[in-house]
């Protein structure tokens, strides 16, 4: 059997807003100011910006140069590249896979917490409510027994949705679906930030972030921490910018829409923090609590702090309540079907399995997955996923951007790249673009690699070191299965 026709964007802007959304995530609304205010505040956007350019649009420009010029899917791609190293792909696909397992459950938390910020039903004490009423939190391991089931809906909800939008056709889904997601969620946060501005104490908040730590810049964990947001926000190494440029017409100016897309997703969590902290400062003077005790990060931002602060915030919580969490579920839902899109087109395209059915066999099985965190056990267990897979990139992302740097700057010819990006973009890149990405890049990740791994191993404790290993071991093995499995697509091993 041979492959069918190759889907392809409609438009740059179904392109753009699909990118866009992709980057957007749960990262740019509670890590990024948690990250900003712990590395010097103000002085942090130096290491940020450097960052942004050195690694995220650099690298960007490696994903888009490759999707683009191979227009196959990843796997097929690295196999094309060297048929040893189809494994390496089917690794960060499953690493991919996994990271959106239990995206989608914290996605779940939120929808839940979209119908209770309209009575504020979490009282009085929101961190007991999150652990005792929505996760139902058990004493023991044998909660992984039990199922939570408020959770377990949620979860199956969102898992639902994911599957109606990459079902469909790549424009009448994904396109679509970012074209009226994204508008959206930037109007949400435009009243959210604007509001914030008008609460008292909101220059206690914001003020944060234009007051800079100087001396932040000699350190050392401050700029392995912008290079960590920089991965983290613009999910690099995850293959969506691969996937989503391989549908890309001919013509299109990929410096050009990777310049704005970077741009548009750090402008994006840089106004996000201002109305974040200010809220934050709202909430300082108005409790009396201390700023750095509420700046915290993830779900005890969301599910936890916030809705503190809507407890104080008084009739105006009816409405800014329940906007904070659907903007949450926009984002969640954008990058949910971006990490999805990549592990569907690999597998679609090597077993020939039509949209549909890949969607569906993949989003059961992520489904399955991601009942395991709706369990009394699931956040513990969640906690050792985020930490080996994803928190601060300490593993598998960091790795991923890692060996493509190598591949793509080293076994591949670099020199194609740089002829495929400036073929039709205003913006050209040269030499300094292929000395950043064959050695500055594969230096600093290396180094962060090191030390996030030495971090996770260190601090992990007896069951966290179990878990660990077994994931190890299936991060190891899938992908070499995969890899053996003999392809449908009879073109598949034409290089």
């Amino acid at each position: 059997m041979t492959e069918t026709k190759k889907s392809e964007w409609n438009s740059n802007l179904a392109f753009m807003m699909a990118m866009i959304g992709s980057a957007v995530g749960l990262g740019n609304i509670w890590r990024f100011p948690n990250v900003l205010y712990s590395n010097g505040g103000g002085s942090f956007m130096i290491p940020y910006i450097v960052s942004l350019f050195l690694l995220g649009i650099s690298f960007v420009l490696v994903e888009y140069a490759v999707g683009f010029r191979f227009k196959k899917s990843l796997a097929r791609i690295l196999y094309s590249v060297n048929n040893k190293l189809e494994p390496v792909a089917w690794f960060i696909l499953l690493v991919v896979f996994l990271i959106t397992t239990y995206y989608v459950c914290v996605v779940g938390w939120d929808l839940i917490y979209i119908f209770l910020s309209f009575t504020k039903a979490w009282g009085a004490n929101p961190d007991l409510y999150f652990t005792n009423n929505v996760l139902h939190v058990a004493n023991s391991w044998d909660g992984v027994f039990s199922i939570v089931p408020n959770v377990f809906v949620s979860v199956f909800i969102i898992w639902f949705l994911a599957w109606l939008i990459i079902k469909r056709d790549l424009n009448d889904g994904i396109g679509k679906v970012s074209k009226i997601l994204l508008p959206l969620l930037c109007i949400i946060v435009v009243v959210i930030v604007a509001f914030s501005l008008t609460l008292p104490g909101a220059s206690v908040g914001y003020t944060q972030i234009f007051t800079p730590d100087w001396s932040a810049l000699t350190n050392l964990n401050v700029w392995l921490a912008a290079f960590g947001q920089i991965v983290f926000s613009l999910s690099l190494g995850m293959a969506i910018a691969m996937t989503y440029a391989s549908y890309l017409p001919e013509g299109s100016k990929l410096v050009d829409n990777a310049v704005i897309v970077a741009f548009s997703n750090s402008g994006f969590e840089v106004f996000n923090s201002i109305g974040i902290f200010s809220i934050l400062g709202f909430m300082t003077v108005s409790s009396g609590i201390a700023f750095n005790e509420l700046v915290t990060s993830g779900s005890g931002l969301a599910f936890v702090v916030f809705p503190q602060v809507f407890n104080t915030m008084g009739p105006a919580a009816n409405i800014i309540g329940p906007l904070f969490f659907i903007c949450i579920l926009f984002a969640g839902i954008t990058s949910v079907i971006a990490l999805l899109e990549g592990v569907c087109y690999s597998i679609s395209e090597k077993f020939l399995i039509e949209r549909k059915k890949t969607a569906t066999a993949v989003c059961i099985v992520g489904f399955f997955i991601s009942s395991i965190f709706a369990t009394g056990a699931g956040s513990i267990i969640l906690g050792v996923f985020d930490a080996y897979l994803a928190y601060l990139n300490n593993f598998s992302l960091l790795l991923a951007v890692l060996m493509e740097c190598i591949i793509f700057g080293w076994v591949y010819k670099f020199d194609d790249l740089i002829e495929t990006l400036n073929e039709n973009s205003t913006i050209k890149v040269g030499k300094t673009w292929k000395v950043v990405i064959k050695y500055i890049l594969p230096i600093c990740i290396g180094g962060l690699w090191i030390q996030g791994v030495f971090s996770t191993i260190t601090t992990a404790d007896s069951f966290s070191s179990a878990i660990m290993t077994i994931l190890t071991v299936v991060l190891i093995v899938v992908p070499i299965i995969f890899a053996k499995l003999p392809a449908i697509n009879k073109d598949y091993y034409n290089v």
